[in-house]
């Protein structure tokens, strides 16, 4: 496989047609090697258009490029952000955030998840980003606020504890909802007790382990 022309076919076939038209997203998803971060066994489906498994729970996988890239624009990072990532998997995502952000803390409850993102990250060079393995639901309030959190993959509904760890100014940016619609959200913390909420884009994503799940029957 040419590695280069896989990749730039990833970028003009799916990303771009996504509306991912970002320059700094762009040049990222073109230099960050994302067949580094892909398990050896489906190494050949690093640049196709599927969530790749990663473990052995069928929710265990890696976001489609699209839908990384998409989330990756919508977040907007920028060089003096502290960013929270929830759902570390291969570590993909936080590599591409760590190269945007000021520092990263990525958040991945499975042990061997969150063992092999580091290995993988380290590999890459990336020294602005730490892997801590934690139940990500709840954030990492003991860290701090964040002027950027991403969700990578999907919940029912996004906790408020998250929501208080955005400093004023911060973006929350994860997948909403229930097969089959859910919906891309991005929550702007606009002041001490105050948040917009948008809909940007449809996208269904594997659910994260360890976010509540609400009953769908009320009485």
């Amino acid at each position: 496989m040419d590695l280069n022309q896989a990749r730039f076919n990833m970028i003009e076939q799916q990303i771009r047609p996504w509306e991912v038209l970002d320059p700094q997203v762009l040049a990222l998803l073109s230099t960050v090697r994302r067949e580094d971060f892909v398990p050896l066994a489906h190494k050949a489906l690093a640049f196709v258009d599927m969530e790749i498994p990663l473990g052995a729970a069928p929710n265990q996988v890696m976001l489609a490029p699209r839908v990384q890239a998409r989330l990756l624009q919508d977040l907007a990072v920028q060089k003096t952000d502290k960013v929270l990532d929830i759902g570390t998997g291969s570590g993909f995502m936080a590599a591409l955030l760590a190269h945007q952000a000021a520092s990263l803390l990525s958040l991945e409850i499975d042990p061997a998840l969150a063992a092999q993102a580091q290995a993988n990250l380290q590999k890459a060079g990336i020294s602005n980003a730490v892997v801590r393995c934690a139940d990500g639901s709840q954030g990492a309030a003991a860290d701090g606020t964040f002027d950027a959190i991403v969700i990578s993959g999907s919940v029912a509904e996004v906790p408020a504890a998250l929501l208080q760890q955005l400093s004023v100014g911060g973006r929350l940016v994860t997948i909403v909802g229930d097969e089959p619609m859910m919906r891309a959200t991005l929550i702007t913390r606009t002041g001490t007790n105050s948040w917009t909420t948008t809909e940007p884009w449809d996208s269904n994503a594997a659910r994260l382990s360890g976010f509540a799940q609400p009953s769908r029957f009320k009485f």
